[in-house]
């Protein structure tokens, strides 16, 4: 099992495209909406430095590729057709991940529930909780970080940096890879603070703004939280 043994601490940040099951697959769809169709991933060192790519098409076992997915991800039905399935790569993805200590991440949870679902339908053996205990919401990090209640989608935390999306947005390696810049300015909080310090200042004002209704009047602060 991947991150059993000993070493330096790795970081692993994945991402995932997906295509809807067919509607012909009746009984697969009451367990499994999605397939994966392409995994993406950047393996980090303990200095959160890019050492490693993985990236991999996956041939969906339930239906062709979408229309719309095609548009979304540029992946077609002829770019997988060869391909092979979800257990077989997902496998050479933990291999790859390899033996040392590892934290993955991902920008919100959609892909750790996704792997959980297509586990427990293609691949029963494997041990789904390794996952959950290995696991960071990268977003929620980056939103609590900032005090944010909404979640950002990833190209919006990019502009809040003042970073530009490096690659084609929705293509797994790509959308990975700018995760993996978050996460290391993240690692920096001085560095972080300076960076996303005109984020904070338009925060700062509804807070002074709220504490001054406050003072004023509590009753009506009172209300507009409730009414929160």
């Amino acid at each position: 099992m991947p991150g059993q043994g000993k070493g330096s601490m790795k970081h692993v940040v994945v991402d995932l495209e997906m295509n809807p099951v067919s509607r012909e697959f009746r009984e697969v769809r009451r367990a499994l909406n999605d397939e994966v169709i392409e995994i993406g991933a950047v393996k980090l060192d303990e200095n959160f430095r890019q050492v490693e790519e993985f990236q991999h098409y996956v041939r969906p076992e339930y239906g062709e590729i979408r229309s719309h997915i095609t548009k979304l991800t540029g992946i077609t039905k002829d770019m997988v057709a060869d391909k092979e399935t979800f257990r077989v790569v997902f496998r050479k993805f933990l291999e790859w991940i390899g033996q040392e200590d590892v934290t993955i991440y991902s920008w919100s949870m959609s892909d750790i529930k996704q792997l959980r679902q297509e586990c427990r339908w293609k691949w029963k053996e494997f041990d789904v909780k390794w996952l959950a205990a290995h696991w960071v919401d990268l977003q929620k990090q980056f939103d609590d970080r900032l005090g944010l209640h909404n979640s950002l989608a990833l190209k919006h935390a990019l502009g809040a940096m003042d970073r530009d999306f490096e690659g084609t947005q929705h293509t797994a390696l790509a959308d990975a890879a700018n995760t993996s810049a978050i996460l290391a300015l993240m690692q920096d909080d001085v560095k972080f603070r300076e960076t996303m310090k005109p984020v904070l200042e338009l925060l700062q004002p509804k807070e002074e703004l709220a504490s001054s209704i406050g003072d004023l009047c509590p009753e009506l602060l009172k209300l507009q939280q409730d009414l929160d």
